[in-house]
């Protein structure tokens, strides 16, 4: 059965962020649903418009990785709601994959305290977020456990390609990458 998938998209996402991601995903035969917080069409941080699968409230809570997009203010978007917070904190408890690119890490999981004694990367310049309890590295993918950090647009295909291998397997993952010209 293949894997479920969700991105959150928040008002002011990186769009490259999350277009590459459903995108590699979606190749790698994992179902991914796209979600706004704030209603179907949800605009990035570029002013690109995206018409998502659904609304973040009227989605089910099944799913084996949860993908966050930064960019700003996406990215403070996403803390700000409450319902997000209760889904990172769900999803973490559950052990299931929890992927943030960008902003994300330092301004969304870190605060939820899903970082706690990890290593985990982010965009250059926001580390600050990442407090005391975060191992943070200079990786342009970190994947430590359940947990996949990545550090911005330019790093958006090789964090697809880590969320594809850690839900499809190392053998999908490869077939997508070398189909895309990864």
């Amino acid at each position: 059965m293949p894997k479920k998938a969700i991105v959150i998209l928040a008002e002011g996402f990186e769009e490259t962020e999350a277009v590459t991601v459903i995108d590699i995903l979606r190749r790698s035969k994992i179902n991914v649903t796209v979600a706004g917080l704030s209603g179907t069409t949800v605009r990035g941080s570029h002013n690109i418009a995206i018409i998502t699968d659904k609304k973040l409230d009227g989605t089910e809570q099944d799913h084996d990785c949860l993908i966050l997009p930064g960019g700003m203010p996406g990215a403070g978007n996403l803390i700000a709601s409450k319902k997000v917070r209760s889904i990172i904190t769900a999803m973490y408890q559950k052990g299931r994959v929890i992927a943030a690119i960008c902003a994300a890490p330092s301004v969304v999981l870190a605060p939820c305290g899903v970082l706690k004694g990890k290593a985990a990367t982010g965009y250059p310049g926001m580390e600050k977020g990442f407090g005391k309890e975060t191992r943070r590295e200079k990786k342009r993918v970190v994947v430590d456990g359940n947990i996949i950090t990545s550090q911005g647009p330019s790093t958006a295909m090789q964090f697809a390609l880590a969320i594809a291998e850690k839900l499809a397997g190392k053998q999908t993952a490869q077939k997508v990458k070398k189909a895309v010209l990864a």
